[in-house]
């Protein structure tokens, strides 16, 4: 089977986790919703595409690791939702420009917002489509992402990466081996340790019992609203030796 190889490489990145109260948590690893919808900003497609995206999220299977763990970090800021509109129009994924004019409710006011991203972190992801001959195909994917319709983010739009995500396309048995088959990204400022915390389908059989875990990664396209959990693996990998 054949796999798309993307590489996470930004000064901040964040993977939406369940959000409590005013902390937009990031899960350690990027869920099924987020490659569905960074594919889909790629192919160009919109919010009233919801039907498609959320075939296209039932077809992932993705395995990732952190090549280089990024350092967990918050940021803190406050917002008056009351003022009036101080900046021009801001640029959206929805392809028009969102402003936020303010009012005289007394539900508006100071807020407080805690953003939690991973920083300076490189991440590696293989992904495949199953089926793999419905539309869109592995092909249109690596088309798109190479030259992307609208620009691309990862996880938020501030989140923007440092190098092109596509790193090109693998073979292999399953989409585990195929992850560890690519060579690991190293950063000489940076040493890391031999094991790299990953996350792969548990389906695959390839974990113990204890690395199971259960996680709340979908999202509902249609009505726009996050559904759906599954089970995954996660724990420590080795990349796989070239054969020389």
């Amino acid at each position: 089977m054949d796999a798309l190889i993307l590489r996470f490489d930004a000064p901040l990145m964040s993977f939406g986790g369940v959000r409590v109260d005013q902390h937009n948590v990031s899960e350690r690893f990027p869920g099924l919703s987020l490659f569905a919808g960074l594919l889909s900003n790629a192919l160009g497609w919109h919010h009233r595409d919801g039907d498609r995206i959320g075939h296209l999220q039932e077809r992932l299977v993705v395995a990732s690791r952190w090549d280089i763990l990024g350092e967990a970090i918050v940021d803190y800021h406050t917002v008056d939702l009351g003022q009036p509109k101080m900046r021009e129009a801001g640029w959206t994924t929805r392809g028009k420009p969102e402003h936020r004019d303010g009012g005289p409710d007394a539900r508006f006011g100071t807020h407080q917002r805690y953003r939690h991203y991973w920083a300076n972190g490189v991440l590696t992801s293989a992904l495949l489509l199953a089926p793999a001959d419905d539309s869109p195909t592995l092909e249109a994917l690596e088309s798109a992402l190479r030259r992307p319709a609208r620009p691309l983010f990862l996880g938020r739009k501030t989140c923007l990466p440092g190098a092109p995500i596509l790193l090109g396309r693998r073979s292999g048995t399953d989409v585990l081996s195929i992850l560890k088959s690519v060579p690991r990204a190293t950063c000489a400022h940076r040493p890391a340790p031999p094991a790299m915390a990953a996350r792969w389908p548990a389906d695959l059989g390839q974990a113990r019992e204890e690395q199971i875990r259960p996680i709340h990664d979908q999202r509902d396209w249609h009505n726009q609203w996050h559904a759906g959990s599954r089970q995954v693996a996660e724990g420590l990998i080795t990349e796989t030796p070239s054969c020389t």
